[in-house]
């Protein structure tokens, strides 16, 4: 995101909608997953959710086998969230980037507010337990240069060929048309609430 206000401006539209409608995680929980392309200002949004809503954040980089895991989130995600729903602590093995290794599990607490963030975290192995689906994005030549300027210019090959990955994921999975709320990541104009999935309110 832009800057912190906006990504509060786009919190508050994603948690007055989630807070909307019932719970979706067990009896008083509710999932908000925030998905989208890499660079679009996701985890940003996500530590804005949980800051209104004192939520537990889950990230998709800490789910996915590296560079080349994008595919393989499914069975994290769902060792992560199902059990919440069950009134169970979720877990996942983390991947440690710089080992390239996954290392030991991380427990994901029982909590009334579990935000998802990642590429990926609006997969269909957990689309019956999301309260909101989130699509935040921005043009491709924005992404790419927040993303160097995060992992250096020795990754660009990286970057580039999970681009044309995200596409395919995205595609596979409809994503974006899934999306609940849909947040434009320059912060240039309001979030978009759709009243149903895939649709804009009247």
């Amino acid at each position: 995101m832009a800057s912190p206000s906006e990504a509060v401006r786009a919190a508050e539209a994603v948690v007055d909608l989630a807070r909307s409608r019932p719970p979706t995680l067990g009896p008083d929980g509710r999932l908000v997953c925030v998905d989208g392309p890499a660079g679009s200002g996701k985890t940003t949004l996500a530590a804005a959710v949980a800051g209104l809503t004192g939520g537990h954040v889950v990230h998709v980089d800490e789910l996915i086998e590296g560079w080349e895991g994008l595919f393989d989130s499914g069975d994290q995600l769902a060792s992560a969230v199902r059990p919440l729903a069950e009134g169970r602590p979720g877990s996942y093995r983390a991947f440690d980037w710089h080992a390239y290794a996954f290392a030991d599990p991380v427990p994901v607490p029982l909590t009334p507010w579990l935000v998802v963030e990642g590429v990926g975290s609006g997969s269909p192995a957990i689309a019956d337990l999301v309260t909101v689906l989130v699509w935040v994005s921005v043009d491709d030549d924005l992404r790419l240069a927040r993303g160097l300027a995060r992992d250096g210019a020795a990754a660009e090959p990286h970057w580039r060929r999970w681009m044309v990955d995200e596409r395919a994921l995205f595609a596979r999975d409809h994503t974006e048309q899934r999306a609940d709320v849909v947040v434009d990541g320059t912060g240039s104009t309001a979030p978009v609430v759709r009243s149903r999935r895939g649709g804009e309110a009247p």
